[in-house]
């Protein structure tokens, strides 16, 4: 039993080990060379298309843009968001989504009268 787990664990951080050691890369400026190294299931032909679709409608505002590009999915965007930075562009939102704000909770009302 501690053999197959020792070999299932060994095989998991196989698979994990580039997406742990990946390094950002800025899709507004990234070349499709580039693209394609870091983002995991992003070929050449796919990270042309990011670039293309990058130069004519101008820099991404967020990694879930991504999904706009053909071949680009959310699988895809899910699998590499952590190492998808957004730069290169005034404004632009974070890769990854700021965490919501709460609002105040409402003054507690006092009951109302028991009827008699």
């Amino acid at each position: 039993m501690l053999k197959h787990f020792k070999s299932f664990l060994f095989a998991v951080l196989l698979v994990l080990s580039p997406m742990l050691m990946a390094e950002p890369v800025d899709i507004n400026s990234a070349t499709a060379a580039e693209l394609s190294k870091a983002l995991s299931g992003v070929g050449p032909g796919k990270a042309k298309a990011i670039v293309e679709y990058r130069e004519k409608n101008g820099p991404f505002k967020s990694a879930d843009e991504l999904k706009k590009v053909k071949g680009i999915g959310k699988a895809t965007v899910e699998k590499n968001r952590a190492v998808i930075n957004v730069g290169g562009s005034a404004g632009a939102a974070p890769a990854v989504a700021a965490p919501a704000t709460t609002q105040p909770a409402a003054a507690p009302v006092a009951p109302a009268p028991a009827a008699q």
